[in-house]
C-alpha cells in the first residue's frame, strides 16, 4: 500500500510540474505573439500618426489661424492686447446699460456677436486680415478709411451706438488686439479663412415667408420668437443677440445687407455650425436672411453712404441706383441680373476711356 501511495504522489508531482511547464510555455507564446504584433504595427502606426499630423498641418496652412496670447512675452504689449480682447468679447460691460466706461453708449450687444470667438473663428467674420488691408478705399464712404474709422463704423451701426474717441484707451486696446491678430499676414494680402465665406447666389428672390419657417425651426430657440435675443441673468449683456427690434443692429450695418447675413448664418449658424459642417442649405440661409432683415430695427441716416451710386453693392436696398432695378429687387434679388448689368456698365465706361 505504501509503495502504491508513493507512486501516486510521484505521478501527481510530475503532472503538476508538467502543467506548470505548459502554462509557462503558453504565457511565453502569448507574450511573443503580442510583441511580434506590436513590432509589426509600429511602422503602420507611425505612418498613420505622421499622416494625421501632416493633414492637420495642411489644414492649418490653408486658413488663417489666430495667434495664441500665451506667446506674448512683452508684459506691456500683453496688457493692451488682453484689454482689447476683453472689450471685443464683453463690449456691453464697458459701454452698455451699466458700462464702466460710458453707460448706454451702445445697444447692449458685444462685438463678438458679429465677430465670432472674439474675432478669431475661421469664416466667422474674423479680424484676420484687418491689419493687413487697412487703410483702404471703401465704396460706402467713398474714401480711404483707417482701422479707427472701421471700428467706429461697427460701434455706430452694428452696435447702434456712439463712436469712440480715437485717442481713448479703449480704442487703443482694440487696435492693438486687431493688429496683433493679423501680425502674421503680409501687408496688402487677405488671409484664407478671414472675413466671411462666399455663398452661391439664388436664381430667385430670397423669400421672407420661407425664411420665417427656417427661423422658427433653426433660430427661434436662442434668438426668441420676437427676435429680441436672450440676456444674461443680470440683464447687462446678451447671451444671444437680438436680430431685430430696438436693441439690434441698425439699417446701416453690414448685416443688414442680405448677402452678408446669408454668408454669416450659412457657415456659422445655428450654434455648432462651421465652414466644414454647415446646418443650413444655401436656400435656407438666403431666406432666413430675407426674413430677419424684413423686420423692424433702428434707423440711421445713411444718406452719405455710397456717394458714387454706381459703386453701390447689388443688395443695398436704398436708392437712387445707377440702374433701373427696383429697391425690392436690390434687397431680395434675384441678383444675377443686377450683377450682369453692373458688368456691362463697367465695360461701357472702360470702352469710353
Amino acid at each position: 500500500m505504501s509503495e502504491n501511495r508513493d507512486r501516486e504522489i510521484i505521478r501527481i508531482e510530475r503532472l503538476t510540474l508538467l502543467v506548470r511547464y505548459i502554462s509557462v510555455l503558453l504565457v511565453l507564446i502569448i507574450v511573443s505573439i503580442f510583441v511580434i504584433l506590436y513590432l509589426l504595427h509600429q511602422p503602420a502606426a507611425k505612418q498613420q500618426r505622421e499622416q494625421v499630423v501632416k493633414a492637420e498641418q495642411t489644414a492649418s496652412s490653408l486658413f488663417w489661424i489666430a495667434p495664441d496670447t500665451a506667446t506674448i512675452t512683452n508684459d506691456s504689449i500683453r496688457k493692451w492686447i488682453l484689454l482689447g480682447r476683453a472689450i471685443i468679447t464683453n463690449t456691453s460691460d464697458y459701454f452698455g446699460a451699466t458700462g464702466t466706461v460710458r453707460k448706454q453708449a451702445i445697444n447692449g450687444m458685444n462685438c463678438q456677436n458679429c465677430h465670432l470667438d472674439a474675432g478669431t473663428k475661421i469664416f466667422g467674420n474674423n479680424y484676420g486680415s484687418v491689419y493687413s488691408t487697412y487703410p483702404k478705399y471703401r465704396a460706402r464712404s467713398g474714401g480711404i478709411e483707417n482701422v479707427h474709422k472701421r471700428i467706429n463704423d461697427c460701434f455706430e451701426r452694428s452696435l447702434n451706438g456712439l463712436a469712440l474717441d480715437t485717442a481713448s484707451r479703449e480704442m487703443r486696446a482694440i487696435v492693438a488686439y486687431i493688429t496683433w491678430l493679423g501680425s502674421g499676414v503680409p501687408k496688402g494680402e487677405k488671409a484664407n479663412g478671414s472675413g466671411l465665406k462666399d455663398i452661391r447666389l439664388l436664381t430667385r428672390a430670397a423669400d421672407p415667408d420661407k425664411g420665417s419657417v427656417v427661423y422658427i425651426n433653426k433660430c427661434q430657440q436662442c434668438h426668441q420668437a420676437g427676435g429680441q435675443g436672450q440676456m444674461n441673468l443680470t440683464k447687462t449683456a446678451f447671451i444671444y443677440p437680438p436680430l431685430w427690434g430696438d436693441q439690434s443692429y441698425n439699417i446701416g450695418a453690414g448685416l443688414y445687407r442680405i448677402s452678408t447675413f446669408a454668408k454669416f448664418v450659412k457657415y456659422n449658424m445655428p450654434q455648432g455650425a462651421s465652414h466644414t459642417q454647415t446646418q443650413l442649405t444655401d436656400e435656407e440661409a438666403w431666406d432666413v436672411a430675407a426674413f430677419v432683415n424684413s423686420q423692424p430695427r433702428p434707423v440711421k441716416d445713411i444718406s452719405r453712404d455710397w456717394p458714387y451710386i454706381s459703386e453701390k453693392p447689388m443688395d443695398h436696398p436704398f436708392g437712387p441706383f445707377a440702374d433701373d432695378f427696383s429697391e425690392t429687387q436690390h434687397k431680395y434679388g434675384p441678383y444675377q441680373p443686377i450683377i450682369d448689368n453692373m458688368k456691362n456698365l463697367k465695360k461701357q465706361t472702360t470702352a469710353k476711356l
